[in-house]
């Protein structure tokens, strides 16, 4: 399909990041959040029931404007089994594993160079320890206060170990410990140890993309990765290009979104190799259309940071647009949520208050695919008219700063 064409049918594999909801969770918030969608831009759109297969939840979307209609077909990755894996690790074995992945990405240099390119990313890194060691030091301070009330060192040790406990429960799931530890270990896993069944689906897939490219009735395949969820698409996008090399240059649209990226979080490890020789090759891809959103409020991704070219991995990929999360919300709504780091890092696939230029929805829901939208200067609000209407005559191409200027 020419880049130009309006879009009518489009095929969403929508990857997650390291959030554990059920499929049911996410067809709720998705449902919940294209009320807000319609409100916004004053269109009609309808989500379908969800079906569950072993490797996505699907649904189907209506979306239309006075004078366009897009149907749309959501496949989410079900990958909330191998996070529960790691929720099921015993409290002892999280800890030492969340340690022992701390440990190795600030061995393996990747913390040395958050502290370069993103120093926020980097306390990340140093929560969970800093919490510990807090954790630690209010419960020696117990222990010598039992010690000496009690007058022994064993009352002591004891009341420090309980005092520990408690905190480390406390904070486990208070504190949202548990959730961060895994996230660095499955990290870890995936530059040291990809999980198997991880990996069977993503091939999987993969070949499902090949399939929906050569159809005639699909405009445009997108595929959307989310944080963490960038990673695996990216590996999605490079398991298709190796089962067809000329993925995209014929037939419908092959678009790749990474929104909120966490691809530096793991390429800038000295052992993720496999991830930059992908990111390379996903790069250079001719048919490929891939488009990297970021915004500084999201502290969890990384701003104006090139996820190739930065990390040695190539000399082309992405277009690197800069968006603004605090131009997306209503201005109250912003200032009661912008201190809650997940909520501002989930916008990116939330729907807006306001018409601007990155909107999740209009990625997955609207008439234009990716690619015009990421080069329209003012993204989604250059395509569609006031009244919902589609803009047949698009502006001048965006501008882009120089060293996030490319787009294959």
């Amino acid at each position: 399909m020419p880049m130009t064409d309006p879009v009518a049918r489009r095929l969403v594999f929508h990857i997650a990041g390291y959030d554990p909801m059920s499929a049911q969770t996410a067809h709720r918030r998705f449902t919940r959040e294209l009320v807000r969608f319609r409100t916004s831009w004053g269109l009609a759109a309808e989500a379908g029931p969800l079906a569950l297969e072993e490797d996505v939840a699907t649904w189907h979307v209506t979306t239309s404007g006075p004078d366009w209609s897009v149907e749309t077909e959501v496949r989410w990755l079900r990958w909330e089994d191998v996070m529960a894996r790691l929720d099921r690790l015993p409290a002892p074995r999280r800890l030492a594993s969340g340690l022992l992945a701390l440990a190795d990405f600030a061995q393996g240099g990747a913390f040395a160079r958050y502290m370069r390119h993103n120093w926020r990313y980097a306390l990340f890194l140093l929560y969970p320890i800093v919490l510990l060691a807090l954790l630690a030091a209010a419960a020696l301070l117990a222990g010598r206060v039992a010690a000496g009330l009690a007058g022994g060192i064993s009352i002591g040790i004891l009341a420090g170990l309980a005092v520990f406990a408690g905190l480390l429960q406390w904070a486990r799931r208070g504190l949202r410990l548990d959730h961060l530890l895994d996230d660095w270990i499955f990290a870890r896993e995936q530059i040291r140890d990809p999980d198997p069944v991880l990996a069977a689906r993503l091939g999987r897939l993969a070949a499902q993309v090949v399939e929906a490219a050569r159809r005639e009735d699909v405009d445009e395949v997108l595929l959307l990765g989310h944080s963490l969820g960038a990673v695996l698409a990216v590996e999605i996008a490079d398991r298709a290009l190796a089962l067809d090399p000329a993925l995209g240059r014929s037939g419908a649209t092959v678009s790749l979104a990474t929104v909120g990226s966490s691809i530096p979080k793991l390429g800038l490890h000295r052992a993720a190799r496999a991830l930059r020789d992908r990111l390379g090759r996903v790069g250079a891809a001719e048919g490929l259309a891939w488009v990297d959103y970021q915004a500084y409020a999201d502290v969890m991704n990384f701003h104006k940071f090139h996820p190739v070219r930065g990390l040695g991995a190539g000399l082309r990929g992405p277009l690197v647009r800069l968006v603004s999360i605090r131009r997306m919300l209503d201005p109250g709504y912003y200032r009661r949520i912008r201190m809650n780091l997940l909520r501002v890092h989930n916008q990116f696939v939330s729907a807006n208050d306001l018409r601007t230029i990155y909107d999740y929805f209009m990625l997955v829901c609207g008439p234009r695919p990716l690619e015009v939208l990421a080069r329209a200067p003012e993204g989604a609000a250059d395509c569609v008219a006031a009244d919902g209407s589609l803009v047949r005559r698009l502006p001048p191409p965006y501008a882009a700063r120089p060293g996030l200027d490319r787009l294959p």
